[in-house]
């Protein structure tokens, strides 16, 4: 599946400079156009949010401060988690027989429950997941889910927020150097293969894992910085 690049038109300058975004069937474009307050209320967070030097110092765990500073940030615009559950409800109707005496129609019914998976964020018809250094097996959940909610006409579009990988190990990298680590402690930062940013994520979105439903991708990178400006200013004054 070719990715689409309508996020160009619908992300406001002043995000769009700040991350990369990625994007399958011109998500951003739809996202805008039939969930503005919405996609309007992603935007805002974005634009505030800055990544600081602990997120790439301090280990995340179960959710590290990065993640809840930025769910937060979401659920104080009336963003809620959410679990999607199925139930499928199956009803036999056996037809009377007239010629054995039968004059009712019998029904048996019989019903199979499934629990299902978490979305991060969920606001109207757009569900919103947060990936910034979990498992990658969590996109396969995320598109999944995706996939189902918009099949099941719940949603008009999903969007993922994750992280890129060279520039920000590097990043992290000099943060840990500057707070005075040692190289091999330095060297730790994100070092780990197997968990989620845009190359994992990529593959998945160009081979439709997330079937017709639109998916924004939205990448946290080393522009997010909160110093990025500053450090660039004065790397171009040396």
């Amino acid at each position: 599946m070719d990715l689409t690049t309508s996020f160009e038109a619908a992300v406001p300058v002043d995000v769009f400079v700040r991350y990369e975004f990625f994007e399958t069937r011109n998500a951003a474009l739809i996202l805008r156009a039939t969930n503005e307050v919405a996609f309007t209320q992603v935007m805002a967070v974005l634009n505030e949010f800055e990544l600081v030097d602990n997120d790439l110092i301090l280990p995340g765990g179960e959710e590290s401060g990065l993640a809840k500073r930025l769910n937060h940030a979401f659920r104080q615009r009336g963003w809620r988690e959410a679990r999607v559950d199925t139930e499928i409800k199956l009803v036999l109707r056996l037809m009377p027989f007239a010629d054995a005496g039968e004059t009712e129609i019998r029904i048996e019914e019989s019903s199979v429950a499934n629990e299902g998976y978490k979305v991060d964020n969920v606001y109207g018809r757009i569900a919103l997941d947060l990936e910034w250094n979990a498992k990658d097996g969590n996109l396969d959940r995320d598109l999944a889910a995706y996939r189902s909610l918009y099949e099941a006409g719940l949603i008009d579009g999903a969007i993922l927020i994750t992280r890129t990988v060279d520039d920000l190990r590097a990043l992290g990298h000099f943060i840990r150097i500057e707070a005075g680590l040692s190289e091999d402690e330095a060297k730790k930062v994100l070092s780990t293969s197997t968990t989620t940013n845009t190359k994992k994520l990529l593959p998945r979105l160009q081979r439709g894992d997330a079937g017709g439903c639109p998916v924004l991708a939205v990448a946290i990178c080393e522009r997010t910085w909160q110093r990025w400006q500053t450090q660039r200013d004065n790397d171009r004054n040396r």
